[in-house]
């Protein structure tokens, strides 16, 4: 684990590696001045034959040869314009590029901007991330101490204590995604969860096969049918003294999923194993917000199970009742998720929570609209809306709001039953946010539809190819906004 202390003024200090910021068209951020002082026309010329500007994203490393007390500088490019998901940004392209030096002193912390030190421990310690547990010789990062330097170091320290236990959440969430389906079936992720609850405090409850039948889980059981790992469903209860917000959060767990009888290509099976990323973000949701002692109540439910194409598996044309008694016609076996969290929801609906939020990797025409790297939102009341789009843009996740028109509801009327799991082909993510719609009744509730931004498409700033850990860092900021009271008007929505 990556040590985070306090140092002292820059003058006095030395080390291994000193990153300061510099903004656009080479403007001295804090520190970067004093070292410019320092090393004067010399770094003039390096920085020219660099071609450094100190936009965002770029970075240069500057060897000393002895002209400071420290063995490699980093200039770190900040831009024009900074907010804090920049400098995130900008401190996990700083946490990539030097992920193989042991200790590294920074001023990063001393810019404008309320809640620096937080963004800047958050995206160097994203940045360092690494799965290399099946690798036969594993390169992790080495990166032992991150050293605030100067004005303002200890309180630095202090206000990154909430940054480490929302990106160590994070991490667990993508070594989860990335883990192969083999090794992470529903029993397998409730035995974690119930680790996680004696760890943070969290009671939780385990539903086995006889108990998603006696509890008329419909949904996940029609999805399970054809798997030979028996399905679970976790519930997580926190209930902290002096909550007077309820909030619920259900993840859609898919540990593989081959499209059951409605069999997927063999290509589009490869990254299958993401398909339980909503469950896994409320798996590190629900165990952030306990461990910062967030006085809001949170119910997590997530139901854990296989999609496939076993002898037993859901036939097309199948009906299945689900746990709010309305009935759905299966017509596509590879449109499973929107069945288990109409069992989820159902649930959720039942505790009479304030507020719902769903997160699945549910849909590709979700993809194809926004691309690998923006969720889409969908929900019954506007203001709960405005509300996880306003954490979601402060917590640094790209979120856009979408319709559900009324009108389109009768793309999904089934000539057997309430409902089929399938409509047309256009508006497909629509149809499906429609679907879940029918199982929260009147409570406000926002769908997330992660099927892009849950497994990163590349390397890059505080990201890393493969699981994301997408959504953690929004519902933490949710709670904590719930928390504070903040009314939604007071909110500042995201405007690109």
């Amino acid at each position: 684990m990556i040590e985070i202390l306090a140092g002292r003024g820059l003058a006095d200090e030395s080390g291994e590696a000193l990153a300061v910021p510099v903004f656009e068209d080479l403007v001295w951020g804090p520190g970067a001045d004093w070292i410019a002082a320092e090393l004067g026309e010399w770094l003039d010329g390096y920085l020219d034959e660099e071609d450094f500007h100190g936009k965002l994203g770029e970075l240069v490393a500057v060897p000393t040869g002895g002209r400071l007390p420290f063995q490699t500088l980093f200039l770190v490019g900040l831009g024009g314009d900074l907010d804090m998901e920049r400098l995130r940004q900008a401190a996990g392209t700083l946490g990539r590029r030097a992920s193989r030096t042991i200790d590294v002193a920074t001023t990063l912390h001393q810019v404008d901007l309320d809640g620096a030190a937080a963004a800047v421990t958050e995206g160097f310690l994203l940045a360092q991330y690494r799965f290399d547990k099946y690798r036969s010789e594993p390169k992790p990062a080495k990166t032992e101490r991150l050293r605030y330097v100067g004005e303002g170091a200890a309180a630095a320290v202090g206000a990154s204590a909430g940054a480490r236990v929302v990106a160590d959440a994070v991490m667990l969430v993508r070594d989860l995604v990335n883990e192969p389906a083999a090794g992470k079936s529903p029993e397998t992720m409730a035995g974690l969860a119930s680790e996680i609850g004696r760890q943070a405090g969290i009671a939780v409850t385990i539903l086995d096969e006889e108990q998603i039948i006696a509890e008329g889980l419909g949904g996940l059981l029609a999805v399970s049918a054809g798997a030979h790992r028996p399905p679970r469903l976790v519930r997580f209860d926190y209930t902290p003294d002096g909550a007077t917000t309820f909030l619920a959060i259900v993840g859609k767990g898919i540990v593989f999923d081959s499209g059951g009888l409605s069999l997927k290509q063999a290509q589009a099976m490869e990254t299958m194993k993401t398909d339980m990323s909503g469950a896994a973000a409320v798996f590190g949701a629900v165990k952030a917000i306990a461990s910062l002692g967030i006085p809001v109540r949170v119910l997590g439910i997530t139901p854990l199970t296989e999609n496939m194409p076993g002898g037993g598996a859901t036939r097309p044309g199948d009906v299945l009742r689900a746990r709010n008694g309305k009935t759905i016609e299966v017509l596509n076996t590879d449109a499973e998720g929107r069945l288990v969290l109409a069992d989820g929801l159902s649930l959720a609906a039942e505790a009479e929570p304030d507020l719902i939020v769903d997160l699945a990797t549910l849909t590709g025409a979700c993809h194809i609209a926004l691309g690998d790297k923006i969720a889409g939102a969908w929900s019954n009341h506007q203001d709960t809306l405005d509300q996880v789009l306003a954490a979601a843009a402060r917590a640094g996740e790209r979120v856009w709001p979408m319709p559900l028109p009324d009108d389109y509801r009768k793309n999904i009327d089934s000539d057997v039953a309430d409902m089929k799991n399938t409509g047309p082909r256009y508006g497909g993510a629509i149809n499906a946010a429609l679907l879940l719609r029918e199982f929260v009744g009147e409570i406000p509730w926002v769908h997330l539809d992660i099927a892009g931004p849950a497994r990163w498409p590349e390397d890059e700033h505080y990201q890393t190819k493969g699981g994301s850990g997408f959504g953690v860092r929004t519902l933490v900021a949710l709670a904590e906004d719930l928390a504070d009271g903040l009314p939604t008007s007071n909110l500042q929505l995201p405007t690109s």
